[in-house]
């Protein structure tokens, strides 16, 4: 089944259900969205099946692991390091997230430390693969948004119509 067909308004409510608790039981999802627990069910199997579910997750407060320090650092990376640096990055503990990106900078990483000498260390040990620039995490006032999946994203052309 493609992805279209398990997007109608009862995938995209499934969704949006998850995303609120995904720890609801198969019959109460079912109730909120409107289909049967054994459509529900079966819905939930395909969404996995393709892709559009990824997986259940914990959500994990890194500061009671003693991850007291959140950073991201953005790195430039010369050619000859490029792929050096794709492999080594992998292997970093440290990293939750790496991105890649268009612009002056190669790759954008999400790092956690326990404290400030352990994110100079890894600091340190990313130089020979190019510039690391630093920023420091004061606070997230945005963390863990849910995607919408209900319907578009309105929040900026609302703004822009207004304006004019």
């Amino acid at each position: 089944m493609d992805s279209t067909a398990l997007l109608d308004i009862h995938g995209r409510k499934l969704l949006h259900e998850l995303q609120t608790d995904a720890r609801q039981s198969l019959a109460e999802l079912a109730r909120r969205i409107g289909l049967s627990a054994t459509a529900t069910g079966e819905r939930l199997k395909q969404m996995e099946e393709i892709g559009i579910l990824r997986g259940y997750t914990v959500d994990v407060d890194r500061e009671t692991l003693g991850l007291e320090v959140l950073a991201f650092i953005r790195m430039s990376c010369p050619g000859q390091n490029y792929h050096r640096f794709l492999d080594y990055v992998q292997t970093l503990e440290e990293v939750r997230e790496c991105h890649h990106l268009t612009g002056g900078d190669d790759f954008l990483l999400k790092v956690t430390t326990t404290n400030l000498a352990d994110l100079e260390a890894l600091i340190e040990a990313l130089l020979p693969y190019g510039n690391p620039v630093t920023s420091l995490v004061l606070s997230s006032p945005v963390e863990h948004r849910k995607l919408n999946v209900l319907g578009r994203l309105t929040s900026v052309s609302k703004k822009r119509s207004r304006r004019r």
